[in-house]
């Protein structure tokens, strides 16, 4: 499916390309035609917004600058600080968070009432996680290896393979909850909050005071923050999140904690890292960044009603079951389709605005906006070629997140939230 697409856009020419980008009939219909009528499309809708506000954050946040033969990476967000709000809307962590341990905790529920052993659930959920890391993992290796071998500053190298791996970091986080879901299928979100906050304020007596040793503690938040959006995700397995009354909670109570963190405790504005501050929302995740993604788990509870109403069209459907038939390929790619056209644009002979230069203003801002369409191109390609990893062997490529597989039938509609 994907392949064919790519084909059909690499096809067209910049006339006729908005024209060919449209999905074909056939591979709507038979989209349509292999989705259950129970599924809940509104889930894998939250997943799509999720992985490509991650991939769409990355590609804007992220600079590779010439300088003196080597590569380096900069943040607009470090010479444009006033640009810090606009990293609200490409920070989905903690909906994809929400969206897995949903997707998590039916799966297990499923598998024991099919008598399938914790043993047999697990080893199939890392299954989908191992393969295709696995495959960009061994091309990287390659490509380092070949790099070096021809003559490239290990400076260079170094960078390059610190961003296409930096992101696995939340794969190690998603492995470790995932196999923890019978535990945190009977947690209640607030202990996990309540530890988020007790090791900010540990952090806080650290620096303040100087007191030794407790600013180490920051990593049990790289669990701990996670796990809040993960552990709700649970309890709307459960039926626990019920009502607007619920989503409206927790996104006006998480943008209200979220302000005053801000304004009063003096965290980060950017809900992502960057380079050169002294103190990252995201490493490792604090309060902030916390109840941010609370906010934004309400917002999504509440999108759940139109988004359902909006997936009734075929098309649009169509488009959200191919991001998720390929995700996690998207989302292990995306650097790698930013550095393969920041390395084609060298072939010019200098630097390219927007793409090799320093993120330094608005001019930057505009010409890396114009640069989008060429990095999703070039991962429309890597998708072609590496998806299949993701989707495992012909026979076997039913799986929960899919059109391919039947998910078990959702809860009664009057218990979900509108």
């Amino acid at each position: 499916m994907v392949r064919d697409l790519v084909q059909r856009i690499a096809a067209a020419t910049p006339r006729d390309l908005i024209r060919r980008i449209s999905i074909p009939r056939d591979l709507v219909q038979r989209i349509a035609a292999a989705t259950p009528p129970e599924r809940d499309r509104a889930v894998d809708a939250l997943r799509a917004l999720a992985v490509l506000g991650v991939v769409l954050g990355h590609w804007l946040v992220t600079a590779l600058i010439l300088d003196s033969g080597t590569v380096r990476t900069a943040s607009p967000l470090r010479y444009m600080p006033q640009l810090a709000p606009a990293s609200w809307l490409f920070q989905t962590l903690a909906i994809f968070f929400l969206v897995c341990g949903q997707t998590g905790a039916r799966s297990h529920a499923t598998a024991r009432a099919r008598g399938t052993t914790y043993r047999r659930w697990l080893v199939r959920r890392m299954a989908r996680l191992s393969r295709p890391v696995t495959a960009v993992l061994v091309v990287w290796i390659v490509t380092a290896v070949a790099m070096l071998a021809s003559g490239a500053d290990p400076r260079t190298v170094r960078t390059l393979v610190k961003l296409v791996y930096s992101p696995l970091w939340f794969l190690l986080v998603l492995a470790v909850l995932t196999a923890a879901t019978p535990l945190i299928a009977r947690l209640h979100p607030l202990w996990p909050f309540a530890i988020v906050a007790l090791v900010d304020l540990a952090r806080y007596c650290s620096a303040r005071y100087g007191l030794d040793g407790l600013d180490t503690l920051g990593s049990v938040n790289v669990a701990a923050g996670w796990l809040v959006p993960y552990s709700l995700g649970a309890a709307w397995a459960r039926g626990r999140l019920c009502g607007r009354a619920t989503g409206w909670t927790l996104l006006l109570g998480g943008v209200a904690a979220t302000a005053a963190l801000i304004l009063w405790a003096r965290y980060p504005v950017a809900m992502v890292g960057v380079p050169g501050a002294a103190v990252s929302n995201l490493d490792p995740p604090t309060l902030a960044a916390v109840t941010f993604g609370l906010a934004q788990c309400g917002a999504a509870l509440l999108l759940l009603g139109p988004l359902r109403r909006a997936l009734r069209r075929p098309t649009v459907w169509a488009a959200v079951a191919l991001v998720n038939l390929s995700a996690m390929t998207i989302f292990l790619w995306h650097q790698t389709a930013m550095i393969a056209v920041t390395a084609i644009g060298m072939i010019t002979g200098g630097p390219l605005p927007g793409l090799h230069t320093v993120p330094n203003g608005p001019g930057w801002v505009l010409a890396r906006l114009a640069w989008l369409p060429a990095f999703a191109l070039a991962l429309l390609i890597c998708v072609a070629a590496f998806h299949i990893h993701e989707r495992g062997r012909p026979g076997k490529r039913g799986r929960p997140g899919t059109v391919h597989e039947r998910p078990p039938a959702e809860p009664s509609r009057a218990r979900q939230p509108a």
